[in-house]
């Protein structure tokens, strides 16, 4: 418990060092092509390397950089990670990544900001290809295609847009890998970048279970799942475990607690994706004596994951406009979590937009 209390009070310093930091974009000089995935590695497995192999197959003189996310190690979803980010960061070096980068600190975020966010770190790093999994399904090959040839692809509730020609061209909920794609469409056009030919589509392999993953790391017990990741992945995380540095659904209860039971209806109010009523729903509930309890009194979002959103919420209380701020500056710094050696390292910081670059 006291390494993810370290870990959430060293993020905070971080997330508002950041804030405070001012923009310096550049111009990169060179003419390196450069491939950048964003992954959350959680943990690194074979679907994973499946994604990274083709895109380094298709350009091999490229940089590969993996997008690694990111402040206060709470994922998309809203749950802690299996390991914090520089040891996942070690997992994507150790199969070819050359350098590993800090993503947005998306467990705190709603999907829409941080898909923004990632959008503003491609261009930040002055991306070439950007390599994204997708499950085939039905009408979505011409999704893929028009994204390609640049379209502006909006997800909406239960249908895909297109707003270059005004055309509805999928009625139907995307699954998640899917859903992202056609977001970043969408956050790329808002910030005007051309990614034209920019997406390699990788299908996803089978045989691979994120869920049974965990379960064997929580167990200990990998005989199960040997055959879905990389060796490099099981030893990195059989040394951890050993290490005791596992923080997988491990959370700042008294932290998350104290927020629900104790802020004023302003105070819950002005979290980031907190409305009104659900302010006055925790607080209508109080007092709470376990998260059992206060994820009872959490409203439904439109994410299955709204519920342990807000609790991260609620662990890292920050007002949405300062996340608005945040997202306006970001990325303020290049943080760099990993890299395959010295050369690698000149050869990125030639490459990329930004000015502020930072080793973690």
């Amino acid at each position: 418990m006291s390494k993810v209390l370290d870990i959430l009070r060293r993020d905070k310093k971080l997330f508002f060092n950041d804030l405070d930091m001012e923009s310096v974009n550049s111009t990169g000089t060179s003419d390196v092509n450069l491939v950048a995935d964003f992954t959350e590695y959680n943990p690194l497995h074979n679907g994973h390397f499946h994604c990274m192999k083709t895109a380094k197959h298709m350009f091999p003189e490229s940089l590969f950089v993996a997008i690694v996310p990111g402040l206060f190690e709470r994922s998309g979803r809203g749950i802690p990670y299996i390991l914090p980010r520089e040891l996942r960061a070690e997992m994507a070096i150790s199969v070819g990544a050359d350098v590993v980068v800090e993503g947005p600190p998306m467990g705190i975020m709603g999907s829409g900001q941080y898909s923004l966010c990632l959008c503003k770190m491609f261009k930040s790093l002055n991306t070439d290809h950007i390599p994204r999994g997708y499950k085939p399904m039905p009408g979505f090959e011409e999704i893929l295609k028009r994204i390609n040839l640049g379209h502006h692809i909006a997800p909406k509730p239960y249908k895909i847009v297109d707003k270059t020609t005004n055309e509805i061209i999928l009625k139907n909920k995307l699954e998640e890998d899917n859903y992202v794609i056609t977001s970043f469409s969408n956050s790329l056009s808002k910030i005007g970048f051309d990614y034209t030919n920019k997406f390699i589509f990788v299908e996803r392999i089978g045989g691979v279970s994120g869920t049974l993953i965990r379960e064997s790391i929580i167990n200990d017990d990998f005989d199960g799942v040997m055959d879905m990741m990389p060796s490099s992945t099981i030893e990195i995380l059989k040394r951890e475990i050993q290490n005791e540095s596992i923080i997988y659904g491990i959370r700042d209860v008294e932290s998350i607690l104290d927020a629900a039971n104790n802020y004023s209806f302003e105070e819950l109010s002005s979290l980031n994706l907190f409305n009104d009523k659900l302010a006055e729903n925790i607080i209508g509930n109080r007092p709470y004596t376990n998260l059992d309890e206060l994820e009872k009194s959490i409203l439904h979002g439109f994410s299955s994951h709204f519920r342990q959103r807000i609790l991260s919420i609620l662990e890292n209380p920050i007002q949405k406009q300062t996340i608005s701020h945040y997202i306006d500056k970001y990325p303020s710094n290049l943080r760099i979590l990993g890299y395959k050696n010295e050369e690698i390292l000149e050869k990125f910081i030639k490459k990329v937009n930004n000015e502020n670059i930072s080793l973690f």
